[in-house]
């Protein structure tokens, strides 16, 4: 029996999730990408909340390419982060390859002084 694309997807993120939990003090930084569309957001797994989110959506954000668009997202989350007095995050890249626009974002939001 082989695994849908999504099924897989969801085993890796299971796998990764056993391992990468976040605080308040250090939020995890989860990624989600659609084909259209990127989001990260901060979360504090112990209360179970969301801290703080961003996404491509937002006014702000340059519609470039998609790899562009991600790294800028990245800068967006690690400044409202730094605002908010979050200096060290956990990263969860949600199953996916750390590759193309999760790298992209990831390395934006490390340019912009997040620690991970």
């Amino acid at each position: 029996m082989s695994l849908t694309k999504s099924d897989r997807r969801q085993r890796i993120k299971f796998r990764i999730r056993k391992i990468v939990s976040g605080t308040a003090a250090k939020p995890r930084l989860s990624v989600f990408r659609s084909n259209k569309e990127i989001y990260a957001q901060l979360i504090d797994d112990v209360n179970g909340v969301t801290l703080l989110a961003a996404s491509s959506r937002e006014k702000g954000v340059n519609k470039g390419t998609n790899v562009a668009t991600a790294g800028e997202v990245g800068k967006l989350v690690a400044e409202k982060a730094l605002k908010a007095g979050i200096e060290t995050v956990t990263f969860d890249r949600g199953g996916y390859l750390y590759h193309g626009r999760i790298q992209s974002l990831a390395e934006g939001a490390r340019a912009a002084g997040l620690k991970f």
